[in-house]
């Protein structure tokens, strides 16, 4: 064996021989057994006149105990859950029950003695517990017929999972869930790809596009799986009560034409621009819209004359033309907006309509922010103006709700604020972090009001006709931005209301409100058939802060655990890979870490095709070595010279 050095390391004669002669004959496992026997009975001895025996004795007792009067206590709520999932349910409440205290005290005096240290319990809480006691006390544990063995505590999760998100693709437990972009809904053969490719689970998000398109994109799903002999199911999003900003006023119909330049300020490559067909409405956004004969007229080479908004004169290059489309070249920064004149050999013509450049406001540390229920757009601010900024909020009554003092957060975290007073006009929101050079704050960006109680409906009559298609062509319905176990219910209801109590629920994580009732909302959750959970990191990181959100998504991970309830690993996996073709260091760790899951949702992107096939591969890589809390002890041929 070499170290990675290079330099020789010599195994110890004795380690050599044993590792060989377990390796060829197998027998030789019953003669170690026979050696360390005498030892086992000598270690047996002195452990029953351990000093500390009684007291930790008297500490797991306490716990068993502990757990049945938690199930006493609860189990009018036990009752309540769907009969696949009272034992869930009930394992659930011994695992709260052994969180209820601090036991690392107890994890670090069972571990010096060679016992469990209760750190992998979570799906036979009760068992395991028992079984430490036995052990300790050189006893057989006495299990009751009603309490979860171990391998029935694993196989509970399982056939969760399975239940939900169907059979487990080969190779791996998580299955890949992917958004499906818009494109979807007309172009089938794109999701023929995504589940050839490894797809799981397609996820359409009821944020976007429309009922026709949801059902289109669902239909694609179904004749997908059935073509390619892969299942896959599908699961919509309700979009949830979202709050965002408001409209700022537009800005200018204009288009910049920037050509590359070295660090002496000398062009090194042109500015492109496509001229087409003003008729043409499918156009894209910086292309200019001109009429149609004069394009046919145009060849390679002509140069067009045009005098820019800041009146300077420009030469344009033609370096590809067609009937209905010329690209040209520019070497020369030049803005052009609607109504710009384009003359070629004093044939002109004249660039019609143009889109308007979106406006923002941009924000430092101090600034003061009104946070309206007037949604006129308004006016942008910059830092260093006088006045403030001022823009909508798309729900009103959470103004209504928060107060002075309380933290806002926009734009997924870019700025944070607290409240400084409440008027009849708004919130006025002082900024506290923002870029050193001033943040940008868009229209129909998100704001988050962590400390406030919102008087807002998880899910209402605008969601039935997501919710109707969902009950005709999906297999679970996400709910989104959850507050507490009362949200639940409410969602129970409306599925009953559309016939769609068959559909799994998914219950997505991105609150602190719903981290808090966490075990609240999964009893109430599993009085449907079919439950999982999502850690939603986007916002579930705003809300608790970038710093906490490891700790949260571990403990949603243990509950989930205990409750026998498949989770989802979500936000940002494998994001740069999907959007640029080329992963990150960070996010390929990420990746193997989600291999604690149950299911793993990649976004959309231009190569979300290749996140599938390198996510598989990490999965199934890591399948052998971790399931959950615990390594797989798999042979590690990378150290040991197997010849």
């Amino acid at each position: 064996m070499s170290t990675p050095s290079g330099q020789s390391t010599n195994l110890d004669h004795g380690t050599s021989e044993a590792i060989r002669a377990v390796r060829l004959v197998g027998e030789s496992w019953r003669t170690l057994l026979d050696t360390v026997r005498p030892r086992l009975g000598s270690l047996h001895r002195r452990s029953t006149s351990d000093p500390e025996r009684p007291a930790i004795s008297a500490e797991l007792a306490a716990l068993e105990t502990l757990m049945h009067h938690l199930e006493h206590v609860h189990g009018p709520e036990i009752a309540t859950v769907h009969a696949d999932h009272v034992q869930d349910a009930v394992n659930l409440v011994h695992y709260l029950a052994l969180r209820h205290e601090d036991v690392r005290q107890l994890q670090r005096k069972l571990g010096e003695r060679g016992l469990s240290s209760l750190g992998r319990c979570e799906p036979h809480v009760l068992a395991t517990v028992e079984s430490v006691h036995a052990a300790l006390e050189g006893r057989e544990p006495h299990l009751g017929p009603a309490t979860l063995s171990f391998e029935e505590g694993r196989h509970a999760l399982d056939r969760n999972t399975d239940a939900l998100f169907g059979p487990r693709p080969p190779g791996r437990v998580p299955r890949v869930m992917v958004t499906l972009p818009t494109a979807a809904a007309d172009d089938y053969m794109l999701v023929r790809h995504l589940v050839a490719r490894g797809m799981d689970v397609a996820r359409i998000n009821g944020a976007h596009d429309d009922p026709d398109r949801w059902e289109r994109m669902a239909r694609s799903v179904r004749k997908a799986s059935d073509e390619t002999h892969r299942h896959c199911r599908v699961s919509m999003d309700l979009p949830g009560p979202k709050m965002r900003t408001g409209p700022l006023l537009d800005g200018p119909r204009v288009v910049k034409l920037r050509p590359q330049r070295d660090l002496r300020g000398v062009p090194i490559a042109p500015a492109f621009v496509t001229l087409v067909p003003e008729s043409d409405s499918d156009h894209p956004s910086r292309a200019l819209p001109v009429d149609p004969s004069w394009i046919g007229r145009r060849h390679p080479g002509d140069v067009l004359d045009v005098v820019d908004t800041r009146g300077s004169p420009r030469e344009i290059r033609v370096v590809e033309a067609t009937p209905k489309r010329l690209v040209v070249e520019a070497w020369d920064t030049a803005f052009v907006e609607t109504g710009t004149t384009l003359t070629c050999a004093g044939d002109a013509t004249r660039v019609g309509m143009l889109a308007r450049i979106p406006q923002c406001h941009v924000l430092g540390v101090g600034d003061l922010l009104v946070l309206t229920s007037d949604l006129e757009p308004a006016a942008p601010w910059r830092h260093g103006q006088p006045g403030y900024a001022r823009i909508g909020c798309t729900l009103p009554s959470a103004l209504e709700a928060a107060d002075v003092g309380q933290r806002v957060i926009l734009d997924d975290g870019k700025m944070t604020g607290t409240i400084d007073s409440v008027a009849a006009d708004g919130l006025r929101v002082r900024i506290l972090t923002a870029s050193p050079k001033g943040s940008r704050l868009r229209a129909e960006k998100g704001i988050n009001l962590p400390d406030t109680a919102l008087p807002l409906a998880t899910v209402t009559d605008a969601d039935l006709p997501l919710l109707e298609v969902a009950a005709a062509h999906a297999d679970m319905v996400a709910v989104s931005f959850l507050r507490n176990e009362h949200d639940v219910d409410q969602v129970h209801e409306y599925l009953r209301r559309v016939g769609g109590e068959h559909l799994g629920l998914i219950l997505k994580i991105e609150t602190t409100a719903a981290f808090a009732r966490l075990p609240e909302i999964l009893l109430h959750a599993m009085r449907s058939p079919l439950v999982g959970v999502m850690i939603a990191r986007g916002d579930l990181a705003v809300e608790a802060g970038y710093e906490r959100l490891a700790e949260v998504q571990e403990e949603i991970l243990w509950l989930c655990e205990a409750a026998h309830l498949p989770v989802i690993w979500a936000t940002e996996v494998l994001d740069q890979l999907a959007r640029t073709g080329q992963p990150s260091r960070a996010e390929v760790t990420d990746a193997a870490m989600s291999q604690r899951a149950e299911c793993v949702m990649l976004n959309k992107g231009a190569h979300v095709d290749t996140a599938i096939v390198v996510l598989d591969d990490i999965l199934r890589r890591m399948s052998g070595h971790q399931r959950k809390k615990t390594p797989l002890l798999r042979p590690l041929r990378s150290w040991v010279d197997t010849a």
